[in-house]
């Protein structure tokens, strides 16, 4: 009897965990269905191109800082919906603040309506502002998502968007042709407002989408409709469009436009150096082994550099027919990251980097590794930086080339567009 009842405790138990084994199988088979229907959900394929523009026309607006005293007309953009709150971001170059006492900021959408906005907050070191439209109500605010410009790959599909020459609602095709770009602050140490633009904006995306004047101001969109960036500037020898465009990516267009909208301004993170990225040539003549890192040529008088003891060049030598100062740091490291030239810096500053934080520096210096930490200040305002000290490498080259008479050009863009967008362009 006893046997019968073990065989029989034993049958039910081998039972029960053949039931209970199926039982979980099939709910594992179950949820494996839905996370693969879940992940099928979430991926959407591109849309075309008229349905992305379906999408996205009602979000994207031209911008016009109406200058009644200027006969030339006035300056022209475009611009991007934020916000239900009714925020635009734009560039700072399509509104410069403080140009004209008189100007008028106007918001005009794809229907014709047009709305008067006021001034939030500019940042001429990452030339961006953000404006608000004054009486308008949410049921006219489409506002466009910002995808995460990191993840970006070179080649990837992307619109552009704007109003080129005033051509309201014009949408042009492209790629990804280039990441991580240097946009070089000007040349001539002035931008068309007149004041002083002292430093390069990293983490640029290149385009080929063709871009002209107008689209400034206006979003570099993905397949989804989302914004990856903003449209800014131009490489060309003409001053209109020659294949290569410059867009401001998302992720830092989302750190400062929060800034500007809370505080009406951005704090950029500073250390105070001036020099060169270190090429071959220039290795060789100073006497280095290898051409690595970014050599510090000037250190502005009171900035962190100096507090943390940095040292800069103090024999001046003649490079490529021009005088620099050797002898100084040379910067290999910034917190264990490879610095190969200034991009990297400022690249790593600009993304992940606050004003406060500190950074730690591997530098060579009279031929011997040495640590040091730096803490980070705030970069000063334009009117407080020495134009002369505007010593980046890698810049573009300058857009005033002869293939045609650039006084021609410069006169038929005025005609077009107005004189203060060309004076960007042309460098003016």
């Amino acid at each position: 009897m006893n046997k019968k009842r073990i065989l029989l405790l034993i049958s039910f138990l081998v039972f029960i965990a053949f039931i209970s084994y199926d039982a979980f199988m099939s709910y594992t088979q179950f949820v494996s269905a839905q996370i693969s229907t879940l992940e099928n959900s979430t991926a959407q394929d591109p849309l075309s191109l008229p349905d992305l523009f379906a999408k996205v026309e009602k979000s994207v607006v031209q911008v016009t800082e109406v200058d009644y005293s200027n006969e030339l007309g006035s300056r022209l953009g475009s611009g991007f919906v934020y916000d239900n709150n009714g925020h635009v971001i734009t560039n700072y170059h399509v509104v410069v603040p403080g140009s004209n006492n008189n100007d008028e900021l106007q918001v005009t959408f794809l229907d014709g309506t047009v709305y008067s906005a006021d001034l939030v907050g500019s940042d001429q070191d990452a030339d961006l502002a953000v404006i608000e439209v004054k009486n308008i109500t949410s049921d006219k605010l489409t506002p466009l998502p910002l995808a995460n410009s990191s993840t970006l790959r070179i080649g990837e599909s992307v619109v552009a968007i704007g109003n080129p020459f005033g051509l309201s609602g014009s949408m042009t095709e492209g790629i990804v042709s280039g990441l991580g770009r240097l946009l070089p602050s000007n040349e001539n140490g002035e931008n068309f407002a007149g004041t002083i633009s002292s430093f390069p904006i990293p983490n640029i995306i290149q385009t080929d989408a063709a871009i002209n004047p107008g689209n400034s101001g206006g979003p570099l969109i993905d397949t989804q409709g989302r914004v990856i960036g903003i449209n800014t500037a131009i490489f060309s020898s003409t001053g209109v469009y020659s294949g290569v465009g410059f867009a401001i990516p998302s992720n830092t267009i989302s750190k400062v436009a929060t800034s500007l909208i809370q505080t009406g301004s951005y704090r950029h993170p500073y250390i105070g150096i001036v020099g060169l990225s270190l090429s071959p040539d220039l290795s060789k003549q100073i006497g280095l082994s290898q051409a690595k890192g970014f050599l510090i040529t000037s250190i502005t008088e009171g900035s962190p550099a100096e507090k943390a003891d940095l040292q800069e060049g103090s024999t001046t030598k003649t490079f490529n027919g021009r005088e620099i100062n050797t002898g100084g740091d040379i910067i290999l490291n910034i917190d264990n990251r490879e610095v190969t030239k200034i991009d990297d810096i400022l690249a790593y500053l600009e993304s992940q980097k606050q004003v406060g934080d500190k950074v730690h520096l591997t530098i060579l210096r009279d031929n011997a590794i040495r640590e040091l930490d730096l803490v980070l200040g705030e970069r000063p305002s334009p009117d407080k930086i020495d134009s002369s000290l505007n010593d980046f490498p890698n810049r573009l080259p300058p857009q005033n080339g002869d293939s045609n008479d650039p006084e021609e050009l410069y006169d038929d863009c005025v005609s077009v567009v107005g004189k203060s967008l060309c004076d960007f362009l042309f460098k003016r």
